[in-house]
């Protein structure tokens, strides 16, 4: 539902249009990378490591896919994914990717301004430095609380069902099974070391 509001509502994700994502092969990232696609718009996804990008590239089939550990300029590097510019960044970490993304902005983008987790624990706060490219473009960025659309859920959980059902949306788990693994995924969450959404299983479903 993150991804649903984030792309369909703040980010407003119309037909065609040119989309970002940064922690693309996360639990939401995947999920809105993937309403990008519904909406038909070309989406380049951010993602750490190889099989992370090669599952975006091939099951996700996005358009183009950036390894951002691979890459030794990332502004440099999303300039020749998206040669065009971005309308709409989906925002999923924050930091210097976010600082990157802002320097490949169209006229009128939206940043939605999902999750910082690369500052979370970091031990100073990245400093944004290319914010005067809003200005110049006539973006807005805009954060998002899921929590504030509450009385929308089934609106969201309608939508999201039908098109899994079609079989144009996917959802990929990473699965650790039992309570015990809990401390692990905290710490696998900011190394993200998972791929789709991580969840600790605490009881056998079939039960």
């Amino acid at each position: 539902m993150t991804a649903y509001f984030g792309m369909r509502d703040i980010g407003a994700v119309k037909p065609a249009e040119r989309v970002l994502v940064s922690a693309a092969a996360g639990g939401v990232g995947q999920i809105a990378a993937q309403i990008a696609r519904i909406e038909a718009c070309r989406v380049v996804g951010i993602a750490g490591g190889t099989e992370k990008c090669a599952w975006l590239a091939d099951e996700l089939r996005l358009d183009r896919v950036i390894d951002y550990k691979a890459e030794p300029d990332l502004a440099v590097a999303i300039g020749r994914a998206c040669p065009d510019g971005i309308d709409l960044y989906f925002d999923n970490v924050g930091g210097p990717t976010l600082d990157a993304a802002l320097m490949h902005m169209r006229l009128n983008a939206r940043v939605v301004l999902c999750g910082r987790i690369s500052q979370v624990a970091a031990d100073e706060p990245y400093g944004i430095r290319n914010l005067g490219q809003l200005s110049t473009r006539r973006g807005r960025m805009q954060g998002l609380q899921v929590f504030t659309y509450h009385d929308r859920y089934e609106e969201a959980r309608a939508w999201l069902a039908a098109r899994h059902r079609e079989k144009s949306l996917r959802q990929r788990l990473h699965i650790l099974d039992g309570l015990h693994h809990a401390p692990g995924a905290l710490g696998m969450l900011f190394r993200g070391e998972n791929i789709g959404k991580l969840v600790v299983q605490v009881s056998d479903p079939a039960t």
